[in-house]
């Protein structure tokens, strides 16, 4: 079986890659910018014809697009989250529309719930930023689409390698750049009291393995999980624990403006368990302890 992975180097895209070349049976092709790939494209300004004879020519069984910004400005968030999945399903129905498509969705696209309310996947989408809004417009895109296709709605992924764009690998950063000097010290933070639902990354790569791979026809939309809202603080206060630091963890009263306009979140994933087989299976705990050892070996510089 032949996967195409799209954006392979991001966050989930390493994951996910990794993990589909443990399957049996499976040859992994990777596409992105990069001119070293199988497939060089960015969706965000691809020609869909160009694309579709690229397609053509490596003849995939099932396409994963993790492509996708989180930040950047509205310009490149419709780009690369609305117009890049609507090229690529256009390009699939022109050279592959028996391939599967596999499209990671996000938790924003939900907008604000209520303290305490768990949403399936037939809760309205209302997002409330220009994110969630393309985000949205990308998982329209492929459920119009004429394609064997499905949208993960991943929530927070965490664990190993978790970009500084978000708080989980920008607070491991910089308590890996406190550590050394001494267990010590400040850290700034801002507000951590909002909830919400975290999935470890390794788990998100299987259920893409899993929606790859598992045939027949099922719900277009799945949630992927852990199917418990937690306080944000939870993440800070484990990394703290990981790191060994013991200093100051300082909490601003204000955060990011999603943060505040949505203060829970927390998924119903039994969907995807009765769909195709697919549980969380990494804790919190090991989210936060991959996390922590793999920012350190980041650290670690080659003696020369």
């Amino acid at each position: 079986m032949r996967i195409l992975v799209l954006g392979a180097t991001g966050f989930l895209g390493r994951h996910t890659t990794r993990h589909l070349n443990t399957l049996p049976g499976v040859r992994v092709l990777v596409g992105g910018r990069s001119p070293d790939t199988d497939l060089t494209a960015d969706l965000a300004t691809a020609d869909p014809v160009r694309l579709a004879d690229a397609l053509r020519a490596l003849a995939p069984d099932a396409v994963v697009n993790c492509s996708g910004a989180v930040g950047g400005g509205p310009v490149h968030l419709t780009g690369t989250n609305a117009r890049g999945p609507a090229v690529l399903c256009q390009a699939l129905a022109e050279a592959a529309p028996r391939a599967r498509l596999v499209h990671f969705g996000s938790a924003a696209e939900y907008g604000a719930t209520g303290v305490g309310h768990t949403v399936d996947e037939t809760t309205p989408a209302r997002p409330l930023s220009v994110y969630g809004a393309s985000k949205l417009a990308g998982t329209l895109a492929v459920l119009d689409a004429p394609l064997d296709a499905v949208v993960l709605r991943v929530f927070n992924p965490l664990g190993p390698g978790a970009p500084t764009a978000g708080l989980p690998g920008r607070l491991a950063a910089e308590l890996r750049r406190v550590t050394p000097h001494g267990p010590e010290g400040t850290v700034r933070v801002g507000d951590l009291s909002a909830h919400r639902d975290f999935v470890d990354v390794r788990d998100v790569a299987r259920a893409a393995g899993l929606a790859a791979t598992t045939p027949g026809a099922y719900p277009r939309v799945l949630n992927i999980a852990s199917g418990t809202a937690r306080p944000v603080r939870a993440v800070a206060e484990g990394l703290v624990r990981e790191s060994g630091f013991r200093g100051r963890l300082e909490e601003s009263g204000s955060g990011s403006d999603r943060s505040a306009a949505v203060s829970w979140q927390q998924a119903d994933i039994a969907a995807a368990g009765r769909v195709i087989g697919w549980q969380p299976r990494h804790t919190f705990a090991d989210s936060l302890a991959g996390l922590w050892a793999a920012s350190v070996d980041q650290a670690v510089v080659p003696a020369r």
